[in-house]
């Protein structure tokens, strides 16, 4: 699997909640590489993600990071593996080998680019991902939507698209994915779980609009270039 697969997390300021993903990666029992874009302004983030790289030949590299695409651009540049898995550092995989088998699909499939469904830890705004999930599924059949919390790309077709758009503030992997063939598209039948933050933070009705807003201007790349207030 080392030499199939390099995940790429990108991390400010969450040494704690990288630190439990990279868990629930081991407990897949995943030989695979993973290379960390830190951008955090606290030194104990570092260091607590040094510590865990010292004691875990896993994390391979700890590289600077970012914005998110510039963040996830800065790992890939080290990726050597047919394949990419972009992981937000609040994202929780609970179901057991849920990666190697994503990863075995894309490669059966000869896919492109794969992304799975999503709800909330706590349950308390699954009604959004479920309408979501509905509209990715259809979306996915002209115009391609993957989430960048869980994005399992083959390397090769993501440096041809060239990244992540790193004068994107806001819905770059929306941005990159949209560029994929639908044919070599796939949304499987798994579920990452992440945390309310967002919704708490910003407000539901702001998230609507802001993904509403991003599909009506897909074709408008300026659009993309305003944060919209979200990182405020």
């Amino acid at each position: 699997m080392n030499k199939q697969l390099t995940i790429v997390i990108p991390c400010k300021n969450e040494g704690r909640g990288v630190i439990d993903i990279l868990k629930l990666i081991r407990r897949q029992q995943l030989d695979c590489q993973v290379i960390i874009a830190d951008s955090s302004d606290d030194e104990g983030t570092l260091l607590l993600l040094k510590k865990y790289q010292q004691a875990t030949p896993m994390v391979t590299k700890i590289v600077k990071g970012g914005f998110p695409s510039v963040a996830r651009n800065n790992g890939a540049s080290f990726v050597k593996t047919p394949y990419v898995l972009f992981l937000d550092a609040d994202i929780y995989l609970q179901e057991p080998n849920m990666i190697s088998r994503c990863l075995a699909t894309a490669i059966g499939g000869d896919y492109d680019l794969l992304t799975c469904k999503f709800k909330t830890l706590d349950g308390k705004y699954d009604w959004i991902f479920q309408v979501f999930n509905i509209v990715q599924k259809i979306s996915s059949l002209f115009t391609p939507f993957a989430v960048g919390g869980f994005m399992l790309f083959k390397t090769e077709t993501f440096k041809a698209l060239g990244g992540f758009d790193e004068e994107a503030k806001i819905a770059e992997d929306y941005l990159l994915s949209s560029k994929v063939r639908p044919n070599k598209f796939k949304v499987m039948n798994k579920v990452a779980y992440t945390t309310s933050r967002r919704f708490e933070k910003k407000g539901v009705w702001y998230m609507i609009k802001l993904m509403l807003g991003s599909w009506l201007n897909k074709n408008n790349p300026d659009w993309f270039k305003n944060d919209h207030n979200y990182w405020k």
